[in-house]
Order: structure tokens, then C-alpha cells, then sequence
């Protein structure tokens, strides 16, 4: 029956005002954020700054200096320093500028050299056929003849007039503007660099006060977990942006030098710039080497010079990105590599260059705070790199969409780390259980039902044939298992009646084979009440029940070992149900009712019941349960921390 029109249109006009309030509220802090950008931008390079200094005012503390004492030593000297590169910068400007004419002379030379090459000559003459053909195609303009005028005939044009010389002169500016002309380029940099300054230590000196707003505001239910949380990201942040700065730091000093020894004028200034430019992901160090190429290329006539400096970068770059940055703070800043180009693009567009210098930075600030607040960590879903899915999430994902290549992917990903037995445990049966209780809502159409069995069944072939072309020690047979529990069907592995319960007793006699023991699995039909008496145990000599359907399973559990008793009357009975939070694995009534000889609640547990009434022991290499987890990039402030 379908709901009234009304309560159709309220449902429909739902889910559009549910977007509207959060669009607008984006829309209101990124309309902040650009009107506000001249304020901001050195509010957050405080900020930047404040995580920096922070460990340096905190030595100071404990070495005797008071608060004040502390924040303003440390303020002065990073003013001192952000002073010394300025002067530094403009000095090595100015002289670089002066050099202009001679570096266009070398460079004009250089173009007339490659004009005087095979190429260069070749460019020239295929140039030359095509001025030719478009000449060749334009017809020469005919020149009109001349209007003789008549003889004797008087001009009746008047003189041509004198012209008068005109001379502008501007009128010598006064005091005021000449002092606005010569200070308008500095002031707006100066007053930034005030600001910073200035809020600088005024986070410095109000730090715990500013923390204890901020635990107001995002976390006061719990003061003592966001405290150490907030305590943590603060102490995270300060310790990696003080060791890129001064990784940084390093990397121009080291570039400074090397590009001196070359020869390439102004090296101080391009140690600085590439100093600065690794602070911007994926392009800062290519953009770094382009100027100090082409003053090179500029300065010497030959292109030793070039080649020299460009081998440098090819060989500074790789060296401190992938070896000495993941020795110092890990693989990565914490942040999904779409997340890094997204953020990049997101602060260029709004602060511009300044934006482009601090968007990681500013990321990595949200990402941390994302994982540390429970209200903001929706920030770390969208820009941290860990995996926005658990493992068992995503297995579950890769079979309901039916892509058994994904699936089995995402399980030799996970099989580098852990053993086989424990990813059937941990990941796939988790994931067959989330596919069970959505059977049991009712979500789950017939079709979906099948793709997900089908799935699974291509999933578990593939791991047998992994196992074939690289042997496992943890499933080497034990050569004393006797011969009559080899035979086939040595273990009845029956299936429970949810329709994913057949994928677990695979999974179960798959592992059973792989320690030389004989199974056959059992539909639940060929055990159902009006054909249990027909059925034919054959060289049975134990019976695993697997069940992970939701509803009833007290009560069918029951019937269904009673029925296996009825008609195996000498066989042990060992039910597996695996869902971790079902009443009855804690309730010994419930279990003692179901009538099995074993409950288990696990793969692992399962093996072990088998091997012990076999009479072998389980293999050494069996490893006791562990989480699953899929490896992911430590992030630099965690890494920085340890």
C-alpha cells in the first residue's frame, strides 16, 4: 500500500532540506575564509608558528625562565630570523637583477648556437618552404596609376601650419606621497608580519586557556578524554612541523651549498626558495630546480653547468622524500594523497601562493584533530589516509557488489600480515554475518543473495589455488592423522539454514582438507525433518553444524541437532555459531539446550575440536586470534611521537 501523497511529499522534501543546512553553513565558511583572507592568513601562520615554538618555550620553562620570559625569547629570535631571510632575500633580489643584461646576452648566444646546429638549420628550412608557399599564394598589389593634374592649375590647399613642441613636466611630488610611493609596496608585508607577531605571543602566552575553550567547545561531556586528547594532538603537531622545518631547513642549506660549489650565482636565495617550495606537495620540488636551472643554463655558455644542477636535485629530492623523511616521521603526512592535491588546490584558490604554502600544514591540523575529537572526525574520514572502511566492511562491500577481483585483492593485501585461518576468521565470516542480518532484514533481494554466495565461492577456490603454487607451513598435514579420518567425508560439515551458511562449512572443510582430513558438506535440506531418515552418513565420524542466521536460532539449532542424534546417534555434534555478541555463547542454559557435545564460536576454535578428537596436535604454526587489520601509512605526527 502506498503511503498518502502528503506523507510522499514530506519524504521527498526531506532528504533536500536535510543538504541544504550543511551546504549553507560550507558555503558560509568558505565565504569567511575569502573575505576574511587578509586577517586569517596571518592568524594561521601564527597558529603554524605556535605549534613550532611550542616545544621551544616549553625547554625554556623548564630550565628556570617564567612564562613571559620564555614566549618573548622565543618570539624575538623567530622574528630575528624571519628578519635575516628577508634582508637576505631582498639583498641576493637586487643583486640578481643587476646580472639581467648578461645572463640575455649568454642566452641570446646559446639561441644563435642551436640556430647554427643540424636541428636548428633544419627548422630554418622548413620554415623558409612555408614563408615561400604563403608568398607564393598572395598576389602582388598593382599600383594605381597617377592623375596628372592640369598644367598651369593652381592649388587651392591652404599652407601646412608650423607645429608647436608641447613639454609636460610633472609636478614634483611632496613629502607625503613620495613617502606613500616608497612604503605602499612594504607596508602591506610589514603589517602581516605584525599580525603574526603579535598573535603569535598571545597564543603563546594563553595556550592552556585556549585549550580549555577548545575542550569547551568540542568535547566537555568528557574532560578527561579530551584533555589527553587535546594534550596529544598539540604535542603530535609541535614535534612534526618542528622536524620538517627543520628537515627543510637543511635540504636548502645543503642545496645552497651544493648549487655554490657549481658556480650558480645567488645561491642563498635558491637554497631559501627550495626550502620554502618543499613545504608544497608533489610539485614544490620540481618547481624548486626550474629558476636555478635556467640561471644556470643562463650563466654558462656551455651546459655542464645545468647538468650539474640538475643531477643535484634528481639526487637531494628522491634521497630526502623516501629515505630520510620515512626515517624521521613515517611514509606520509597522514593524509590520502586525493586528499593532499584537493587541499592544495582548495587554500590556492582561496589565500592564493600563501594558501599553496600552508595547505598541508592546515590538513595535517584537521586530520589530527579529526582523530583525536569524536564531533570533528568526520575530517578524518574525508582527508586522512587510513581505510574509510574496516576490513570486514569492506569485504562485505566487495561481495554484495559482486566483484570477486576486488575481494581478492583486498585478501592478499590482508594475507601479507596475517595467516589464512585468521582471515576466514577475522575478515570473511564477520563479512558473511553483516550478509546474514541484512538477510534477515529483509534488504537483501534474491539476485544479491546468489552474487554474494557465487563471490565467496570464487574467493575460497582462489585460496586453494594460492595455497597450491605457495605452500603454507601452518597447513602442513600431520603424517599421523589416520587413514579413516582422511576419507571423504570423514566430518559432516552442515549447514545451517541462512543462505550464506554454505560458504562457512566451505570455508571450514576447505581448512580441514589443507590438515589432511576427509570432509563433505551437508545442504540443510538433506538433513530437514521429512529427509533426515534417508540421509546416509556414510564414513562419517563427527558432525560440524555451522549456523549464521539471526532470527530463531535457539530454537532451530535444537531441532537440528536433534535430528542429526536421532539418526547419528554415536557421532559427536559440535556446533559452530559465529557471531560474537549472540546471547547464547554466554548463556549456559542456551547452549546446554541445544544438546551439541562442543559449542565453538570460531574457525580456529572448530579446528581445534576436530584435531583434538582426531588425536593429532594442531600445527605450531597456528597463531592464536588476532585482530585483522590492513596496513595503512603511519601518519608523521604519530610516527614523530614515537
Amino acid at each position: 500500500m502506498l503511503p498518502p501523497r502528503a506523507t510522499r511529499v514530506a519524504a521527498a522534501e526531506t532528504i533536500p532540506s536535510s543538504l541544504a543546512s550543511p551546504l549553507i553553513v560550507t558555503a558560509l565558511i568558505v565565504s569567511g575564509l575569502y573575505i576574511g583572507r587578509d586577517v586569517l592568513i596571518p592568524i594561521a601562520i601564527a597558529v603554524l608558528l605556535s605549534f613550532v615554538l611550542g616545544p621551544i618555550v616549553h625547554l625554556l620553562r623548564r630550565l628556570r625562565f617564567g612564562r613571559f620570559l620564555s614566549v618573548a625569547t622565543s618570539v624575538v629570535v623567530a622574528l630575528g630570523v624571519a628578519a635575516a631571510l628577508a634582508t637576505l632575500i631582498g639583498v641576493q633580489l637586487a643583486d640578481l637583477a643587476k646580472d639581467v643584461p648578461r645572463y640575455r646576452t649568454t642566452i641570446e648566444r646559446k639561441v644563435e648556437g642551436l640556430r647554427d646546429s643540424p636541428a636548428g638549420r633544419m627548422a630554418d628550412y622548413v620554415a623558409n618552404i612555408g614563408r615561400t608557399m604563403h608568398q607564393g599564394g598572395e598576389e602582388s598589389p598593382k599600383p594605381e596609376a597617377a592623375k596628372p593634374e592640369a598644367s598651369g592649375a593652381k592649388s587651392n590647399a591652404p599652407p601646412p601650419e608650423k607645429a608647436i613642441l608641447v613639454e609636460m613636466k610633472e609636478r614634483s611630488p611632496d613629502p607625503i606621497a613620495l613617502a606613500n610611493t616608497i612604503l605602499s609596496p612594504i607596508l602591506h608585508p610589514l603589517a602581516t608580519t605584525g599580525i603574526v607577531f603579535i598573535v603569535l605571543l598571545f597564543l603563546l602566552m594563553q595556550r592552556e586557556d585556549l585549550r580549555d575553550r577548545m575542550i569547551r567547545l568540542v568535547g566537555s561531556s568528557d574532560l578527561h578524554r579530551t584533555t589527553v586528547a587535546m594534550d596529544d594532538a598539540a604535542r603530535r603537531l609541535s614535534r612534526y612541523f618542528l622536524v620538517q622545518l627543520a628537515l627543510n631547513a637543511v635540504f636548502g642549506i645543503v642545496i645552497g651549498i651544493c648549487l655554490s660549489v657549481i658556480g650558480v650565482p645567488n645561491p642563498a636565495l635558491w637554497g631559501i626558495f627550495s626550502a620554502l617550495m618543499r613545504f608544497v606537495p608533489y610539485i614544490g620540488a620540481a618547481v624548486s630546480a626550474v629558476f636555478p636551472l635556467a640561471l644556470a643554463a643562463a650563466v654558462d655558455p656551455g651546459w655542464s653547468m645545468v647538468i650539474a644542477t640538475l643531477a643535484v636535485f634528481l639526487i637531494l629530492e628522491p634521497l630526502t622524500g623516501h629515505v630520510i623523511e620515512p626515517m624521521l616521521y613515517g611514509q606520509s603526512t597522514g593524509m590520502s594523497p586525493f586528499a593532499v592535491l584537493v587541499s592544495a588546490l582548495f587554500w590556492t584558490w582561496l589565500w592564493g601562493p600563501v594558501g599553496l604554502l600552508l595547505s598541508t600544514p592546515l590538513t595535517v591540523c584537521l586530520v589530527v584533530l579529526g582523530r583525536h575529537v569524536d564531533k570533528l572526525e568526520f575530517l578524518d574520514v574525508l582527508f586522512g589516509d587510513r581505510p574509510a572502511l574496516t576490513p570486514v566492511e569492506n569485504f562485505y562491500q566487495r561481495i554484495l557488489a559482486d566483484d570477486p577481483e576486488e575481494a581478492q585483492e583486498h585478501a592478499e593485501l590482508i594475507l601479507k600480515d596475517c595467516s589464512l585461518s585468521s582471515y576466514y576468521d577475522d575478515v570473511v565470516l564477520k563479512g558473511l554475518e553483516l550478509a546474514a542480518r541484512d538477510a534477515a532484514r529483509g534488504v537483501l533481494t534474491p539476485d544479491q543473495k546468489t552474487d554474494i554466495r557465487d563471490t565467496v565461492a570464487v574467493l575460497i577456490a582462489e585460496m586453494d589455488r594460492r595455497d597450491a603454487e605457495v605452500p603454507d607451513d601452518e597447513f602442513a598435514a600431520p603424517n599421523d592423522v589416520p587413514a579413516h579420518w582422511k576419507q571423504d567425508g570423514a566430518v559432516l560439515c552442515v549447514t545451517g539454514r541462512s543462505f550464506v551458511d554454505e560458504s562457512a562449512c566451505a570455508i571450514l572443510a576447505q581448512l580441514l582438507g589443507k590438515r589432511g582430513i576427509g570432509t563433505r558438506i551437508v545442504p540443510f535440506a538433506d538433513v530437514a525433518r521429512v529427509q533426515v531418515d534417508e540421509f546416509d552418513p556414510g564414513p562419517a565420524r563427527m558432525i560440524c553444524v555451522v549456523s549464521l542466521a539471526i532470527n530463531g536460532e535457539p530454537t532451530h539449532l535444537r531441532r537440528l541437532v536433534g535430528r542429526l542424534k536421532r539418526r547419528m546417534p554415536d557421532l559427536p555434534i559440535v556446533v559452530g555459531l559465529w557471531q560474537a555478541d549472540h546471547e547464547i555463547l554466554n548463556d549456559e542454559g542456551q547452549r546446554a539446550a541445544i544438546g551439541a557435545d562442543i559449542h565453538v564460536s570460531s574457525l580456529d576454535a572448530a579446528l581445534q575440536a576436530v584435531l583434538s578428537r582426531v588425536g593429532t596436535a594442531a600445527p605450531a604454526a597456528a597463531a592464536p586470534e588476532r585482530p585483522v587489520t590492513i596496513p595503512a601509512p603511519m601518519p608523521v605526527a604519530e610516527a614523530v611521537a614515537t
